[in-house]
């Protein structure tokens, strides 16, 4: 017996020789240094901000801040330890109590509280693979041992909540916090803190936007463990049980920005490459937020009234509903995965369908009724005589919308595109951005990439070219057909859209009501080599514009973002810009990497027209937005010193409204991506000037009025403004009158 007894007790201790000499002369070896953790450098993604610091874009593969142990509140650092490792601080890296009571609850088939303290996943998180084997097991021993020796406890614990994984793509708890909740860690209720606590047991399937119920389940125990631990009472565990948590389903940013995002991530690469996307670089944007949200919220709804007031173009798919609850639910979800939500335009499927009601699901689960006006924009497709291709019906994808009294109403994701864009005009940086409807359906910035034909946006620089040749606002010319004044046989005739003629005209007056005869005629007399010349001075691309009289009519190419620098000279008395986005970018560290700080005033050498050239121009301007076709803006604005053009090319293709006030230069446009008609009724005064009204509105609030100087050179004497070597006679006082009566010059209405 005894010789049994000492062969056993060999076996054991050459057992734990072999397994020492393996740890020591195979494991230890084999262990990585502990650089990771005692100089860590974690993960930090690249964001992005209005200049009043508003979040508006982040890019990188993990959502993360570093936020130090000092910092984060004690509530979350309870509820983690609570559930994960409530012997943290007391142990050495190993807790022998907790995995004697994790083999305890797996033998009573109870919950299972797992063995690894917080130490133990750290090691493992930062250096070690999920594997299940001995030696892995053995490293990560070794590793807990180490760091724990070579760290402090609030040390390990900050590596920590910093790096784990919480679903998302969030990785540590602040960034966590502001995926689910859209909170910082300091904002964090009771509740939620204890929600994410529970999250890392199971960060993939069990966070609370993809899995709330479970997540509740856990964030329960999370609670019950800190009442065990002595954090917080049964009261303030019941009050916290009880609460109503909103989850936010996709990543929120603090303002609608996203064509601006994509354009600094583009810019920030080109430096950086992939450090771009792991050193928490921080870039700060000339973006207002108030005037983009503005800018954002007109675009999406003028292009929405404008596809309601060109009928409704029928479901997007159709789907045959399972007669069994359960596969019927399968079925509506896999089809709106298919069809996103866009924004505040929800997809929803048919459940009922009549004239009078329609009953739908969204993929929230929630089930909603549309009745009265709500059903109005798709009345047709209710029918019973309703094309198979437009009607509703069960099983119909359609798209919903509520208003401001929280009643649903049926609509489309429309094929329109639409774009604004805001400068400073005085130095040329960005105040506000939107590149299309929606950037997630169409990532191409239609502000910057667009070449699209400007139409009648173009006459001012045609009528500003004309100014050096010695005309004046106050120059007659004749609004008739070409044909009718011309003795040779014309190959163009154009004529106005409206198909009207008056006669003798003011040149102010043909700007303000967008004669197109006129602006032909001008263009002819002045010459197409000569104003294509003075193009180039606005930043305009002088091969992009014809060289024959369609370019009075703007039949060239321009983008919404090179017309607002354009109109910004206009606006600033006759000084180039050059738009730039970035103010600033700063490192993870928070050492400047670059600033950039627009000059005090405008610099003579950047002066690319006449201060009294750009002074006239001006005035016609305002006359266009006082009397003309842009009059609705000075009616809803109320503001004196409103000065811009509107724009329709041929057959209603693109429309354009551009222009400014203060010392905001904006340009709004709407039109297919593959050119067509917008419509027989539609004008840039329909199309884009309320998209511009809208958002200057926000803008110009509390800007006061500008009045300009009058500049030396020019003069009011013959009725209007003038320079002053063209008094006399010296200038252009007709146009192609022929035997038309020359009436007495009107009294100038130009601002004094």
């Amino acid at each position: 017996m005894k010789k049994w007894i000492v062969f056993g007790i060999s076996v054991a201790v050459t057992l734990a020789l072999a397994s020492l000499a393996f740890i020591f002369f195979v494991v230890a070896p084999g262990l990585p240094t502990l650089e990771a953790v005692t100089d860590y450098r974690p993960k930090i993604p690249l964001r992005i901000y209005t200049a009043d610091n508003a979040l508006i874009g982040e890019f990188g593969e993990e959502h993360r801040d570093f936020v130090p142990i000092k910092q984060i509140p004690a509530v979350m650092k309870n509820a983690l330890l609570s559930i994960e490792d409530a012997r943290f601080y007391e142990h050495g890296g190993i807790s022998f109590i907790g995995a004697g009571r994790a083999i305890l609850a797996d033998l009573r088939g109870g919950f299972h509280q797992g063995a690894s303290t917080i130490t133990m996943q750290v090691a493992r998180n930062f250096f070690l693979t999920n594997e299940k084997s001995v030696e892995r097991k053995m490293k990560e021993i070794l590793l807990t041992y180490r760091i724990e020796d070579a760290l402090t406890k609030d040390q390990i614990l900050e590596l920590y909540m910093n790096q784990i994984f919480l679903g998302k793509r969030s990785h540590g708890f602040s960034s966590a916090a502001k995926t689910y909740f859209g909170k910082s860690l300091d904002q964090l209720t009771l509740a939620e803190a204890a929600m994410l606590a529970g999250v890392p047991q199971n960060p993939v399937r069990h966070n609370p936007a993809v899995n709330f119920e479970k997540t509740k389940q856990r964030q329960l125990l999370v609670l019950k463990s800190m009442v065990r631990n002595g954090f917080i009472t049964e009261a303030q565990m019941e009050v916290a049980a009880k609460e109503d948590i909103k989850v936010i389903k996709g990543q929120q940013f603090d303002a609608h920005a996203d064509y601006v995002a994509e354009m600094v991530r583009q810019s920030i690469y080109a430096q950086y490459k992939e450090d771009t996307y792991t050193k928490g670089i921080r870039v700060y944007t000339t973006i207002n937020k108030a005037e983009q949200d503005a800018a954002y919220e007109a675009v999406r709804r003028n292009i929405m009234a404008y596809d309601q007031r060109h009928g409704y173009d029928g479901p997007e798919a159709h789907i045959d509903l399972p007669a069994d609850e359960d596969e019927r639910d399968d079925a509506i979800d896999q089809i709106l995965r298919k069809h996103p939500d866009n924004d505040k335009v929800l997809a929803a499927v048919v459940t009922q369908a009549s004239g009078k009601i329609v009953k739908a699901e969204l993929q929230s689960g929630d089930s909603i009724e549309i009745n009265g006006d709500g059903l109005r924009f798709a009345a047709a497709a209710l029918t019973e005589k309703a094309k198979p291709g437009i009607k509703i019906r069960p099983g119909s994808v359609i798209r919903v919308m509520q208003d401001a009294k929280k009643r649903w109403a049926i609509t489309q994701i429309p094929e329109v595109e639409g774009s604004f864009v805001a400068l400073n005009a005085d130095d040329g940086s960005f105040r506000a951005m939107v590149g299309g409807f929606d950037y997630n359906r169409k990532k191409f910035n239609h502000v910057t990439s667009a070449w699209r034909q400007p139409g009648s946006s173009i006459k001012p620089f045609i009528y500003s070219a004309a100014l050096e040749k010695g005309f004046y606002p106050g120059t007659l010319i004749n609004d008739v057909q070409l044909s009718e004044t011309s003795d040779s046989n014309l190959r163009w005739d154009p004529r106005n859209d409206d198909g009207k003629y008056d006669g003798p005209i003011s040149m102010r007056t043909a700007l303000a009501q967008s004669k197109n005869v006129v602006s032909v005629r001008i263009l002819k007399a002045i010459g197409v080599d000569h104003a294509k010349t003075w193009l180039p001075r606005f930043g305009f691309d002088k091969d992009k514009h014809p060289a024959n009289l369609t370019m009075a009519l703007g039949t060239g190419s321009v983008t919404p973002l090179q017309l607002a620098s354009a109109y910004a000279v206009f606006a600033n008395g006759g000084y180039a810009v050059n738009p730039w986005l970035i103010s600033k970018v700063v490192d993870g560290k928070g050492v400047v990497l670059f600033e950039n700080k627009p000059p005090a005033k405008a610099q003579e050498e950047s002066r690319v027209i006449d201060a009294r050239n750009a002074y006239i121009t001006d005035q016609m301007l305002r006359e266009v937005v006082r009397s003309g076709t842009g009059a609705s803006a000075t009616a809803k604005l109320g503001r004196r010193d409103l000065a811009g053009k509107t724009g329709t090319t041929s057959d209603a293709v693109d429309g354009w409204f551009a222009g400014y006030a203060a010392n905001v230069v904006a340009v709004a446009w709407m039109g297919y991506d593959d050119p067509k008609t917008l419509g027989g009724r539609e004008f840039g005064s329909t199309l884009a000037l309320p998209i511009w009204i809208d958002t200057m509105r926000v803008a110009l609030t509390g800007k006061p009025e500008v009045v300009r100087a009058v500049p030396e050179g020019i003069s009011n004497a013959e009725g209007d403004w003038m320079f002053n070597e063209f008094l006399n006679g010296a200038g252009v006082r007709t146009l192609d009158m022929g035997n038309a009566p020359v009436a007495a010059p009107a009294a100038s209405s130009a601002t004094q």
